[in-house]
């Protein structure tokens, strides 16, 4: 697999291109398989496999093919394809469709070529159209490989038994009692004795450039790990750095991302062991059975409590986003919450922007979300409200401990409302940046059933929407830019209506 970002010409592709190059052509020329396979001596079942890029014929019946169409064998055989499959070509000479593992999806590559070759002209009309999208805003190829990890995912609710149950026969295996937490210790002995590791604490920290990594793994030999560990990460974020690393030796990954995935590129099957081995160290750091005895005390209180939530946190020693990231795999698959979403912003202090850095969406795209189209996010937001308190509180010095904070959120222009749950706290190893994580569910009835305490009164109920450029909400303290994009919608609406009226007027 090439890292340079186009695909290698494999025999698979040759055999992808000319089958469409054949079905292409078959269908010009106005012949069913039937009467190719007469011309030709080729049966159908074979053609249907050549057309699908399963076989490659030999030369003599290449020939056959060529003199049926009455084209040269050089140009059958070319690689060179006309307007109509130059984006569909264009999608295979990349290493998208190579690195992503279709069958996680229960996709086929021979099954999509299939589809492609079924309607060439509209499927290369509708790359054309999602590779202008990515070039209009800016998407990599990492973007659009995250965006896959999301999908898969959001595929299995964010649950996975075969990675719990690796958890659970490794505390076995090793004698291990994750209820509520595990010493760092412990798992520093594990990587030195079961794994031969070796730690540098010292190293990063030389390089100023480096202050934002939080490790670096090297192999060094066949049988010697080396772990660079930022000296800054608080214990918390050794602990997950360490289970992070264990889970790649027991699951036996061995494309791995030998430092953050957004220093570098890397192949999409990287990406998705990142994800597993963070999944791994999840469930190691915060035992399933455990919070979910926990978290079933919480939503049968019927009134919620912020210290309470942050209690139960801290007792795993583990960040605020590692336990928000664990109740996505918990609360869907034994709260049956599935209509939930997860939100991670940073900003930088003394600054008025806030990007959302990760999300997660199961069951569908919730509000809110993230945009690329440099908009304005809702001010009215508990993810942005919590940051500006923190900012508050470091700035009058009273700042100890990850906030938390709840709100009820209703949408304006959809009408549905979710209830939101955000912690913020200083990013570390880069504390000039504060970062919250936010988990919001629908308030279906469902949801209300099971969550007792969504009607505490002390609950802050709030009007919200996406962003300022598309709110209509007057008056709005929290408002920093004008409605410009609501303005125009509004203008074209009532030019419609001026223009209905004159037709009926006629």
């Amino acid at each position: 697999m090439q890292k340079n970002g186009s695909m290698p010409l494999n025999s698979e592709y040759i055999r992808i291109v000319f089958g469409l190059k054949v079905r292409q052509l078959r269908k010009k020329q106005g012949y069913s398989t039937q009467q190719l396979s007469q011309l030709t001596g080729i049966s159908v079942s074979y053609l249907n496999e050549i057309e699908k890029g399963k076989k490659y014929p030999s030369n003599t019946k290449v020939i056959d093919l060529a003199n049926a169409f009455n084209i040269t064998y050089e140009e059958l055989t070319s690689l060179k394809v006309d307007r109509q499959l130059e984006p569909v070509v264009d999608l295979l000479k990349t290493n998208l469709l190579q690195e992503i593992p279709l069958e996680m999806f229960g996709i086929e590559l021979n099954k999509l070529v299939e589809i492609i070759a079924g309607a060439p002209t509209k499927v290369s009309a509708f790359i054309r159209t999602l590779l202008q999208i990515a070039r209009n805003y800016e998407m990599n190829v990492e973007q659009f490989y995250f965006s896959a990890l999301r999908s898969y995912q959001e595929l299995y609710d964010n649950y996975f038994e075969d990675l719990e149950k690796a958890v659970h026969d490794f505390c076995k295996k090793n004698n291990i009692n994750n209820q509520p937490a595990i010493a760092i210790d412990l798992l520093y002995k594990i990587l030195e004795k079961k794994y031969n590791y070796s730690f540098d604490s010292e190293k990063l920290n030389q390089y100023k450039a480096l202050k934002a990594v939080r490790s670096i793994y090297i192999k060094k030999n066949d049988k010697k790990n080396i772990l660079l560990l930022n000296g800054n990460l608080n214990n918390a974020q050794q602990l997950f750095q360490l289970a992070k690393e264990i889970g790649y030796q027991h699951l036996k990954l061995k494309e791995r991302t030998d430092t953050p995935t957004w220093l570098k590129r890397y192949s999409f099957e990287e990406i998705l062991n990142n994800y597993k081995a963070s999944y791994f160290a999840g469930a190691l750091l915060i035992n399933e059975k455990h919070i979910k005895q926990k978290l079933k005390i919480i939503f049968q209180a019927k009134e919620w409590q912020n210290e309470r939530f942050l209690q139960l946190m801290q007792s795993y020693n583990v960040s605020p986003e590692t336990f928000m990231h664990r109740l996505t795999n918990i609360l869907p698959r034994y709260f049956q919450l599935k209509q939930l979403f997860f939100l991670r912003f940073s900003n930088s202090k003394g600054s008025d922007k806030y990007q959302i850095t990760k999300e997660l969406h199961l069951s569908k795209q919730h509000n809110p979300h993230s945009n690329e189209i440099k908009e304005h996010y809702c001010r009215r937001w508990i993810a942005i409200n919590i940051l500006k308190e923190l900012a508050a509180q470091q700035a009058n010095g009273t700042y100890c401990n990850p906030l938390v904070r709840v709100q009820r959120s209703h949408y304006m222009d959809s009408g549905k409302e979710y209830f939101c749950i955000s912690v913020a706290r200083p990013m570390y190893p880069t504390p000039d940046t504060n970062s919250s994580v936010t988990i919001g569910f629908e308030m279906t009835t469902d949801f209300k059933r099971k969550a007792k305490f969504w009607k505490d009164p002390n609950i802050p109920i709030r009007k919200v929407n996406e962003t300022c450029e598309r709110c209509s909400l007057q008056p709005c303290k929290e408002r920093i830019a004008p409605p410009v994009v609501l303005k125009k919608r509004e203008e074209k609406r009532h030019i419609k209506e001026v223009l209905e009226k004159i037709v009926d007027e006629m």
